[in-house]
């Protein structure tokens, strides 16, 4: 229970980030990324803000030796870059750039239930599923070719 209350302040203090900030519309970041036009530079300052934050709760999480609501803590075991990773990261940038939103701010804009909204998350969603589907297909393909190869052949 108590780690449902903590991602839900944690939620909750995230949506309200974006509310004050003005970065749950989409003219905000289109506007970020119309360098040749009327460029407005407020999303920089937004996220040099989340980074020192999120700067400072990192390095008072790696003093800690478990966080407060797990065994331990779920730090990433890759730092390699690899094409899925570059992959993924275009769709979003372009994804991003064409409709001015991205997870986060959808997710707080759901509220207004508005058709473009309700659109975006449902394809998002249906993206996450469509990617899950993927890897597990991926996983169960490679397992059974490593048992394919690891299996002596008739002859």
């Amino acid at each position: 229970m108590a780690l449902i209350l903590a991602s839900f302040c944690s939620g909750l203090i995230f949506g309200l980030g974006l509310l004050i900030s003005g970065m749950n519309e989409p003219e905000k970041v289109l506007g970020f990324l119309d360098f040749f036009g009327a460029w407005d530079a407020t999303l920089a300052f937004v996220m040099a803000g989340a980074v020192a934050v999120a700067a400072a709760g990192f390095a008072l999480a790696r003093r800690r030796v478990a966080p407060l609501f797990a065994a331990r803590f779920g730090w990433p075991s890759r730092n390699d870059i690899d094409a899925p990773l570059l992959t993924g990261s275009a769709l979003f940038g372009v994804g991003w750039g064409l409709a001015g939103i991205c997870p986060g701010p959808a997710l707080v804009n759901l509220a207004s239930l508005t058709a473009p909204i309700i659109v975006f998350v449902a394809a998002m969603v249906l993206g996450m599923f469509g990617f899950e589907l993927w890897q597990r297909r991926s996983v169960a393909s490679a397992g059974a070719q490593s048992v394919a190869v690891a299996t002596p052949s008739d002859g």
